[in-house]
């Protein structure tokens, strides 16, 4: 059996995208060696520390505007239960699965560290849920991305003491009825470990992180959809050129130029040099820079993620020697999630930017007058009997519009929450749950201009002949449309021809076949 060993260190993308859509228990998540020694060292030295009398934040004091309030040692254990049910307090739609899993490995890998002042036996239970899919019921909505992700934390961490709600086998059941199905028991809380669980940047890195998982898919979708629709249209390679750009050596323009002329290349549906048609309109002429600076945003986030997914971010930090006799707790900011906040608004914006040029290529492949009547009006015969591909454009225009309200940032956003002590906040989970639904639209536009560029390149089979060859990977694209979706004679139910590309889309082999 697969096994995937969590140091806290060396957490990988394709490990927790392979636990996010993986099955319980394939791959099964295990603590190194070096991680279980860590993590006792630091649940030591939250005892030593009671043993001690200490005064240290959210170990003996009560948490945010209530720092101040001393916690007597009888009270300790009630105190991490109370941090779990009090900030449960999220609302909206629950993750799905894996978004949830993620979640679960993620926040595993940060307590690995041992920083964090968690027993084993508790971070060995949340790693249960994953391998034996005892998925917390998690809702999307509640943080507000410092402290991290509170709400949404203590809905994840609930059915570790029996409480709340999970989902095991399908079945959506209390928190203790899913652990007993699973032959799993309920803990309760040690000092630190409630802090310790619901503190930090779990829930927009999860998010995060299969967001920007698709978006690289759809960065190289984008491409095979922009090359399908210039060989609809007769357009020309000539601006992807590698002298062009060299000359602005900006390294995603410069990869995604090698990348349209190795989709396109044999192609005998582009144009060469015609003195009355010396370039193209922009969204094709400028697909390298356009395509390139959107990846410059997803390849930021793919870098920052990278960091963050290794990275301790709950508050207060533990710090000691092997034996425990020098002990610091520090309270710092790591749980802050403006940096992911960032970054995935502006990976917002440039997924944004890939659907409005996609739009646009779009309407140039159904209007007549854009496209110099390479392809009739709506890609249809008989128009005003037949609408067409009319409405399909519309539809990428309503998705188009939908993106750009989502794509105002939230992280220059803040409302200053307990007691004005957490005077400053992130937004980072609205970063990235508005970065999903931006993501959601953009495949869907990105299918409805393969849906149309396939029926523009039909036109152009009419026209030049069957015998002529597309590019050497827009080919295989195109084929794997046609094998699903006909060629619209006649106006006929659109919606699930449009489904079936989407599907395709979706399908990895489209990606492997065209960006190998």
């Amino acid at each position: 059996m697969q096994e995937i060993i969590l140091d806290g260190e060396n957490l990988t993308f394709e490990q927790v995208v392979a636990i996010a859509y993986g099955n319980a228990n394939e791959p099964r998540v295990v603590l190194s060696e070096k991680a279980k020694l860590q993590v006792k060292r630091s649940a030591n030295a939250v005892q030593k520390l009671l043993e001690r009398g200490e005064i240290a934040y959210g170990i003996t004091t009560g948490f945010g505007a209530f720092k101040d309030k001393i916690i007597s040692l009888e009270e300790v254990e009630l105190l991490q239960r109370n941090i779990v049910v009090s900030h449960a307090v999220g609302v909206g739609n629950p993750f799905d699965i894996p978004t949830t899993r993620a979640i679960m490995l993620i926040r595993a890998n940060t307590l690995a560290r041992g920083f964090s002042g968690i027993r084993l036996e508790t971070l060995e239970l949340l790693l249960e849920f994953v391998n034996k899919g005892v998925h917390p019921v998690i809702p999307e909505k509640g943080s507000l991305g410092a402290s991290g992700d509170l709400a949404p934390l203590a809905h994840m961490s609930l059915p570790l003491i029996g409480e709340g709600e999970a989902v095991y086998n399908g079945k959506r059941l209390s928190g203790r009825e899913a652990l007993a199905e699973a032959g799993l028991k309920p803990i309760v809380l040690a000092a630190k470990e409630g802090l310790a669980l619901t503190n930090g940047t779990t829930i927009m890195t999860a998010v995060g992180l299969l967001e920007t998982w698709k978006a690289i898919r759809l960065a190289n979708l984008a491409d095979i959809a922009g090359c399908l629709s210039l060989e609809a249209l007769n357009g020309t390679m000539m601006a992807f050129d590698a002298r062009i750009h060299a000359l602005r050596p900006h390294p995603r323009q410069m990869q995604c130029a090698e990348n349209l002329r190795s989709i396109l290349s044999g192609s005998e549906f582009t144009r060469e040099f015609d003195a009355t048609n010396v370039q193209d309109a922009y969204t094709l002429r400028c697909m390298p820079q356009v395509h390139g600076a959107c990846r410059d945003a997803v390849a930021y986030a793919e870098w920052l993620l990278k960091l963050e997914l290794n990275s301790v971010t709950d508050n207060p930090l533990i710090f000691c020697d092997e034996n425990c006799e020098n002990i610091d707790v520090v309270s710092g900011g790591n749980f802050h999630g403006e940096p992911l906040a960032l970054a995935f608004d502006y990976m917002a914006i440039a997924l944004s930017e890939l659907g409005n040029i996609s739009e646009r290529r779009l309407m140039r492949l159904t209007d007549e007058a854009s496209n110099a009547h390479v392809l009739p009006a709506f890609l249809t015969e008989e128009g005003g009997l037949n609408s067409g591909f009319m409405i399909v454009q519309y539809t990428a225009a309503a998705l188009c519009t939908e993106n750009k309200i989502l794509s105002h940032p939230a992280s220059v956003d803040t409302i200053p929450t307990s007691a004005n002590v957490e005077d400053h906040v992130s937004m980072g989970a609205t970063s990235a749950l508005k970065l999903r639904q931006i993501a959601e639209n953009l495949e869907q536009i990105i299918a409805l201009e393969l849906f149309a560029a396939a029926q523009g390149i039909d036109f152009r089979k009419k026209r030049m002949g069957a015998d002529k060859k597309l590019g050497r990977k827009t080919q295989p694209v195109y084929d794997l449309i046609r094998a699903k979706v006909p060629f619209i004679e006649r106006d006929t139910v659109m919606y699930p021809h449009i489904e079936s590309v989407k599907k395709i889309a979706r399908e990895i082999d489209i990606i492997e076949i065209a960006c190998e």
